[in-house]
């Protein structure tokens, strides 16, 4: 029954975390510190059933982009679009040749949970003094395509609130507007961490070890769970701001320093 029940868990935990800026990949890493260690395939194709959730959601505005490409506005959105995906990529890329890996232990994922906290609450209070803007700038573009960078260096940064908070403070003022860029973004980035994930896993003959039945589950779920989480977080956002979040972080990171002080 675990072979179905530990899947689902993480898939679940995936789902939820993947788009609500608390980090995803910091909740997996804890939650496999006490469920075990899953292959990187595992971690990275699972977060691709959340990204498929967003294609959904997102899938009238991704089909105004791609029919009305003629359009000077839709030209330009989706160039900003690439270019953070491409920052993205090749930075990422050059992070991984260089040998860049996600730490296991608790401690550094409690301190990016309580500083990425404190940040959030910081940034929120500046974006907040700033005129409302929905226009996202070249400069938005760039700075989001580098907060993807960090956030997948540093688990318990989220990517999700790296690049909202970075959009909103570089000029994106408009919450919706923020995250909506953020998470469109957050498309060909993590399809092409899983497609790149798979091969590799393939190349190396690490795919006839992989659990893929484990892993069909907890894609499966993280997809479903994904939708939920974003489409109640797009509503909330109108009206709320991002604090909730913030708090969560630093009480959570604060509490797993106290829980696994031996864990650093």
């Amino acid at each position: 029954m675990n072979d179905i029940l530990i899947p689902a868990l993480l898939g679940l935990i995936e789902g939820i975390t993947e788009f609500l800026p608390i980090s995803s990949t910091g909740h997996l890493l804890i939650a496999e510190h006490w469920l075990g260690r899953r292959s990187d395939v595992f971690n990275i194709v699972i977060q691709a059933g959340a990204i498929l959730a967003v294609v959904l959601i997102y899938r009238e505005r991704l089909w105004r982009l791609v029919t009305g490409f003629g359009e000077a506005e839709n030209r330009d959105y989706a160039a900003k679009l690439a270019v953070a995906f491409l920052i993205t990529a090749v930075l990422g890329f050059a992070a991984t040749r260089l040998g860049f890996k996600l730490p296991e232990s608790i401690a550094p994922v409690a301190w990016a949970l309580i500083i990425g906290g404190v940040w959030m609450i910081v940034a929120e209070w500046f974006a907040a003094k700033q005129p409302d803007r929905s226009v996202i700038t070249w400069r938005v573009a760039i700075l989001v395509g580098l907060a993807q960078v960090v956030a997948a260096i540093f688990p318990g940064t989220s990517r999700s609130a790296a690049t909202i908070f970075v959009a909103l403070l570089a000029g994106a003022s408009n919450r919706a507007a923020a995250t909506e860029f953020a998470f469109l973004v957050g498309i060909p980035t993590m399809f092409a961490a899983s497609g790149y994930e798979l091969l590799k896993a393939f190349k190396n003959g690490g795919g006839a070890h992989e659990d893929w039945s484990a892993l069909g589950v907890a894609f499966v779920v993280s997809a479903v769970t994904a939708f939920v989480a974003v489409k109640w977080l797009l509503g909330y956002i109108r009206t709320h701001r991002f604090t909730p979040f913030a708090i969560y972080r630093i009480v959570f990171g604060a509490a797993l320093l106290l829980m696994l002080p031996a864990d650093g």
